[in-house]
């Protein structure tokens, strides 16, 4: 019953902050604040009344016009409302069993609510910020990947020492950061982040010397950095392994349709982020079932 009940408030907090993140996709590349001035229509610059503001609903109540100039809002803003409604939703149902560590100890509560639902809630809201940027603008902003991987590390940390460790051990600074057993994870996540940064880095450099022009961004391999951070390195490369199946899928259908008269598919971009993305929220969710899967069937394990 609780569980159920912390998945459907899961839900609703998605869609209020997906209407905010809503807020922060129209605003960051235009480099303007988030705080003022109030939502308003970017045609005709009416402010909304407040139940224009209303996840999704309201979108589905002006049938996505604005009321006064009739002008087109766009598919991105109930789409993203919904999707972190329903990532959180998931997320939720899947971290569930988190609860009933909730009262043990105030640090063990803290933990709890950091790992088990705060923590994958912001991944999530994190990973569809970026793959609708990028999607949009072809733009990954580093004050969203670098916190983002700061974030991860702290977070997977916690996981570490709470929930593999001993759950009742008070945390301390010397526990937390000196404990041969800490000491092997901080390591092995900051082989994990350079690594999967490296992975994109090298095939960055592979595209410049067969194509001499860029063809991968930094921000892709900062990126790589933060999926790393927060699910380690078999996670960032099940990421890599959908994202690019993806990729290469979009691109196998576009350059089959035919180019607009006199323009080329030569020089097309295509988001790399906003499918590494997708392949992150997958392995965050089911990352760890698939791997095992793959390990069985391969026979690795």
């Amino acid at each position: 019953m609780i569980r159920a009940f912390v998945t459907v408030f899961a839900a609703l907090a998605g869609l209020a902050f997906g209407s905010f993140l809503n807020v922060c996709l129209s605003r960051w590349p235009l480099g303007e604040s988030i705080v003022a001035p109030r939502s308003h229509c970017r045609t005709c610059n009416r402010t909304l009344a407040w139940w224009e503001n209303v996840p999704l609903l309201s979108w589905l109540a002006l049938r996505g016009r604005c009321r006064t100039c009739n002008t087109w809002i766009g598919w991105r803003y109930p789409l993203v409302e919904l999707t972190v409604g329903v990532l959180w939703a998931i997320s939720a149902w899947h971290y569930g069993f988190a609860v009933r560590f909730l009262g043990v100890s105030s640090w063990t509560t803290l933990s709890v609510l950091i790992v088990g639902f705060l923590g994958p809630f912001t991944l999530l809201w994190l990973l569809v910020a970026l793959a609708a940027l990028d999607a949009e603008n072809l733009w990954l902003p580093d004050k969203l990947t670098l916190p983002g991987i700061f974030g991860g590390v702290i977070v997977a940390a916690l996981y570490r020492y709470f929930f593999e460790g001993t759950i009742f051990t008070p945390l301390t600074f010397v526990d937390f950061f000196l404990t041969p057993y800490m000491r092997t994870f901080w390591l092995d996540r900051l082989i994990s982040i350079l690594a999967a940064a490296a992975l994109i880095l090298v095939i960055r450099w592979l595209y410049w010397l067969v194509r001499h022009r860029e063809g991968i961004g930094l921000g892709d391999a900062k990126l790589m950095a933060l999926l790393a951070a927060w699910l380690g390195l078999p996670g960032a490369l099940l990421s890599f392994g959908i994202g690019v199946v993806l990729g290469a899928a979009v691109a196998v259908i576009v350059i089959a349709r035919p180019a607009p008269e006199g323009q080329s598919r030569a020089h097309l971009k295509l988001p790399l982020g906003t499918f590494l993305c997708i392949g992150g929220i997958v392995s965050g969710l089911w990352g760890q079932p698939i791997i095992a899967a793959y390990l069985r069937w391969s026979g690795l394990n």
